[in-house]
């Protein structure tokens, strides 16, 4: 065995694909993170949407409200088949591409209440805070994209649509951090 391979490199043998069973208990488990993480957004929000927000102004180029909701619930299934595209495929980046996606994902969790929940504590500068999350979660994303293509070219276009709407949802964040 050359030293190079002797410590922290995967035996071919424990890189076999995982079984049907413990593949779709991999997938349940990314879906259910994903839905945790939207649920305690949405617990953040909720009182939020119709109170201070619904006054607030917003830039021209908002949708309605109703729109969020179905967009980020396919981001967040998107998100989850990638995540999980990437585990199964238990390559030698794998652990590196899934703490990307941890970060992204608590980086995500972490915008909803510092833009909705702590406005009416904060003011502005909970908007800022919100500007400057949302902005981390960008590049936090676009590494975990970096990370994933290699390993799965599906998992990695999978989330440039997340990509996109970040950009966008940071443009709305830039205007209601300016405008209220």
């Amino acid at each position: 065995m050359r030293p190079d391979r002797e410590q922290g490199t995967t035996s071919a043998q424990s890189r076999r694909p995982y079984g049907p069973g413990v593949q779709i208990a991999g997938l349940a488990a990314f879906l259910v993170a994903s839905l945790l993480v939207a649920a305690l957004g949405g617990l953040a929000s909720a009182s939020n949407v119709n109170g201070w927000y619904a006054t607030a102004d917003k830039a021209p180029w908002s949708p309605p409200n109703g729109v969020f909701g179905p967009v980020w619930g396919i981001l967040y299934a998107a998100m989850a088949v990638a995540g999980w595209l990437v585990w199964r495929k238990r390559a030698e980046r794998t652990r590196a591409a899934l703490t990307a996606y941890g970060i992204q994902l608590l980086l995500n969790l972490a915008w909803t209440p510092a833009f909705f929940a702590l406005y009416p504590a904060l003011g502005t500068a909970a908007l800022w805070l919100g500007m400057a999350i949302i902005l981390a979660l960008i590049a936090a994303v676009t590494v975990t994209v970096l990370y994933f293509g290699p390993i799965s070219r599906t998992a990695g276009l999978l989330l440039l649509p997340y990509i996109s709407w970040l950009v966008f949802a940071a443009s709305l964040n830039w205007w209601a951090a300016v405008h209220n």
